[in-house]
């Protein structure tokens, strides 16, 4: 038995996808107390799903479609947009796309051949060409030969494929493509010859390298997928194409050799992706890298970047996973630890012992632009510290400003002639380094605002700092080396330790898609940590490494 129930007034309308309900239609109780909707309602479901479908349906007529297109894309409105009608053996046809992303080599020669077609009549030849056996994705719908005939026998183009779905064209074109819409047909032809403004693949500034290739990725996704694919011939690496952004579509990549990769980690990536709901992702690869880790303050990179194509197919066969962003040059790596952003090109560029020595004056770099300025600090005011013989360590004379304060001032005036450098113009970026250098360094020690050990000192940790390789980390380890600063002027000897230590279980804790942060080192593993330390020969690495869990783990037979 069933008892009708009216929602009550705090209730009414509460419901998202209740929106269609009116105040006072009833919900339906059975005899168990659940809640079933009533006949209206379900009905009303399926008035509102005809009804998204009949927006989503392809106008017969021209006018109708115009006008649609016209509501949808701005028609007539934006310039740059374009509807083409012509006639094609007897068929009024309409040619949509974008001005500034029409191929036109590509379409001129789609047109020429379209405008050689004979009249399309019912007469028996072209019934034969339209019954041409071949299988389409699209079922048949109104002026269904009609699209047959000029998808299988007059368009000469290799990307083109076939549609009934308006938002799909509004789409396709959206990203380049050409639609061809005939009149009577309730179906459409999208071709795919687009032409995208790009630059050069030439070498990327933040990762350059004495010997090894020069070119590097660009802002357009199909060209830096296909410098990965040179390098990789494998049929099993495969290039998973997803969408983000309600308004900006943009298309990301998700790319992974198939028989190395953890299955469980690009599933976790992939549905991570598909459960990213924004309005789109302008800033590409870093929006998207703070959708994927999450919330956080961490100043650590929990991803690496690269805009090298050698690079990234190291980290294919090593198991990695990586993700290219449309209007990007920078191509995500997952999972990345603190080790993987401190390792360059380079060292593999050069002979083993040769790239093992690069790799160990790079550790010294960063070792010194995190600890270098706070030890010293600790040394001077604390002089009971000073090992026998090194009395000469600080200040000889007296200082007109706390050597605290200067290390902020001279940290602050660093970062602020580096943001200076990259607005500053090329022919400019001379000028203003002898400025820097000579008017404000020279002057300030000369004034005693500044003692020379201050300067020396925070140079030596800002080339540590520039020698980093990843860009991201070195700006992380930045603002570690000023809390250790401050912790050491406070607290002295106690606060560096402590600082120090609450910064490497911080570290500790971090997980990269479930790979700890400090791996190999914490937890320690001897054999990676061996991989870490020494820049071994080609041949004698037999296996990947254990922290992507790869499904094949031997390297070289």
């Amino acid at each position: 038995m069933k008892k009708m129930w009216t929602r009550p007034k705090q209730m009414q309308g509460s419901v998202g996808e209740d929106s269609d309900r009116t105040d006072d239609e009833p919900l339906v109780i059975d005899a168990e107390g659940n809640i079933t909707e009533s006949e209206n309602n379900k009905q009303s479901v399926v008035k509102q799903t005809q009804k998204s479908a009949k927006e989503d349906s392809i106008a017969t007529e021209f006018d109708a479609l115009k006008k649609i297109l016209e509501h949808r894309v701005g028609l007539h409105t934006s310039f740059d947009v374009v509807f083409r009608e012509m006639v094609f053996g007897g068929k009024k046809a309409g040619i949509f796309y974008y001005n500034g992303f029409a191929k036109d080599n590509v379409l001129t020669m789609v047109l020429d051949r379209l405008s050689t077609a004979e009249h399309v009549s019912d007469h028996a030849k072209d019934e034969a060409i339209t019954d041409i056996p071949i299988q389409h994705e699209v079922g048949h719908s109104a002026g269904q030969d009609t699209i047959q005939l000029f998808m299988d026998a007059l368009i000469p183009h290799i990307q083109v494929k076939q549609t009934d779905k308006l938002n799909e064209v509004i789409d396709e074109v959206a990203m380049g493509a050409t639609g061809f819409f005939f009149e009577g047909s309730a179906a459409a032809i999208v071709v795919d010859a687009k032409s995208f403004p790009v630059r050069s693949t030439e070498e990327p500034d933040l990762e350059r390298v004495v010997r090894g290739s020069r070119d590097g990725f660009v802002e357009t996704l199909l060209t830096n997928v296909t410098l990965v694919r040179r390098r990789i011939r494998d049929p099993r690496l495969k290039l998973e194409m997803l969408r983000v952004g309600r308004r900006t579509h943009t298309d990301v990549c998700l790319a992974y050799i198939d028989d190395i990769c953890d299955p469980a980690l690009v599933e976790a990536i992939r549905d991570k992706i598909n459960q990213i709901q924004v309005e789109g992702l302008p800033l590409a690869e870093k929006q998207l890298e703070e959708a994927l880790v999450g919330k956080s303050w961490n100043p650590y990179p929990m991803v690496r970047y690269s805009e090298r194509p050698d690079v990234i197919a190291v980290h294919l066969l090593e198991g990695h996973v990586t993700l290219f962003v449309d209007t990007s040059p920078s191509v995500i790596i997952l999972p990345a630890t603190f080790f993987h952003h401190v390792q360059h090109a380079e060292e593999y560029r050069q002979t083993p012992m040769a790239g093992t020595y690069l790799r160990w004056v790079r550790f010294l770099g960063i070792a010194a632009s995190l600890f270098l300025l706070p030890l010293w600090f600790l040394l001077v005011s604390s002089p009971e510290l000073k090992p026998v013989g090194m009395d000469f360590i600080g200040p000889q004379e007296a200082v007109k400003l706390p050597l605290l304060v200067q290390f902020l001032i001279a940290e602050l005036g660093i970062d602020l002639m580096r943001m200076a450098a990259v607005h500053t113009p090329a022919p400019l970026t001379t000028a203003m380094g002898l400025v820097a250098a000579v008017l404000v360094g020279e002057v300030a020690v000369k004034t005693g605002l500044f003692v020379n050990e201050v300067i020396l000192y925070l140079a030596v940790a800002a080339v540590g700092t520039f020698a980093t390789p990843s860009y991201e980390l070195g700006l992380a380890n930045r603002l570690t080396r000023l809390m250790l600063l401050i912790a050491s002027a406070i607290w002295k000897v106690p606060g560096f330790v402590i600082v120090s230590t609450v910064w490497v279980i911080y570290l500790a804790t971090r997980r990269s898609y479930n790979a700890p942060y400090l791996w190999p080192f914490i937890p320690f593993n001897v054999k990676a940590m061996r991989e870490i330390v020494l820049r071994r020969p080609f041949l004698a690495v037999k296996t990947r490494m254990s922290l992507t869990k790869p499904a094949d783990s031997t390297r070289q037979p």
